[in-house]
């Protein structure tokens, strides 16, 4: 085994995962418990699937795939363009009613794990460099598959909820906002930063980022989120860029050059 890397242990409720009522808690209670409220900007990078030539496209913010447009030859995938940060990370990613075929995954992966393969195959955990969650029901990393949950049901839309707790190193999955268990373990000893990542072997499949939040790194961290927050600058921008109009607030407020750039810098995905 590469070193830096631990095998995570691909877990189910049938098969020991966690049973206490934090494993039966909503995503919206987790959330809440949790304080995972820094709403994230991160979207979909284009340029390591064009460096791939992954067969996917986005739309003009960047948050919204279409898998194989128009026929498929293989598996591609595209990975978020933010690493995580802080202890939990929460984000959902709504599919639309093109659920069928060999795979569609939902999971992580470090930027050494490959997004594109003429193969039709489980993409994301194919290798030590991927943990993902098949719509089969099936965990996948290290190329090593387990039992996770019931297969979700053919060309009918769904909502895929991911928590990442980074502390505990722990990865579970809400399936429509319930609460499917604790799937992989140990990533916390993961060297690696990890990124959001998806991945489909069907044709015309098409998936979008909805709720993106994660917990505060600290309290400037806090106060970053807080300024942006009163300036508007939240919601989805396009390319991941901010408006000039928010730009010139920015750059209008009373404090110094230093603290104006960490700003900013927190403004781009």
């Amino acid at each position: 085994m590469t070193t830096g890397y631990v095998l995570a242990l691909c877990m189910s409720p049938q098969d020991g995962a966690q049973t206490t009522s934090e494993t039966t808690e909503s995503s919206e209670n987790i959330i809440r418990h949790r304080d995972i409220s820094c709403t994230e900007r991160w979207h979909w990078d284009t340029q390591d699937v064009e460096a791939e030539g992954a067969a996917l496209l986005c739309d003009d913010t960047k948050t919204a795939v279409t898998f194989h447009p128009h026929w498929s030859n293989g598996t591609a995938g595209i990975r978020a363009t933010r690493p995580l940060a802080g202890e939990f990370n929460y984000w959902e990613i709504h599919v639309g009613d093109r659920v069928f075929g060999t795979s569609l995954m939902f999971g992580l992966t470090t930027k050494k794990a490959r997004l594109m393969s003429k193969e039709f195959k489980n993409l994301i955990g194919e290798d030590i460099h991927g943990w993902g969650l098949s719509h089969k029901g099936h965990l996948y990393h290290n190329g090593i598959s387990s039992y996770y949950c019931k297969p979700f049901k053919e060309y009918t839309p769904v909502v895929v909820g991911i928590l990442v707790d980074r502390k505990r190193g722990e990865i579970t999955y809400f399936k429509d906002g319930v609460n499917l268990g604790v799937a992989f373990k140990n990533v916390n000893q993961v060297q690696e930063d990890m990124y959001p990542t998806i991945s489909s072997t069907a044709a015309k499949t098409y998936m979008s980022l909805g709720l993106r939040v994660r917990t505060f790194v600290d309290l400037q961290d806090r106060c970053r989120h807080i300024i942006a927050q009163s300036l508007g600058e939240l919601a989805p921008a396009s390319q991941g860029m901010i408006s000039e109009d928010i730009a010139d607030k920015v750059a209008s407020l009373p404090l110094p050059a230093r603290v104006k750039d960490f700003i900013r810098c927190g403004m781009h995905s």
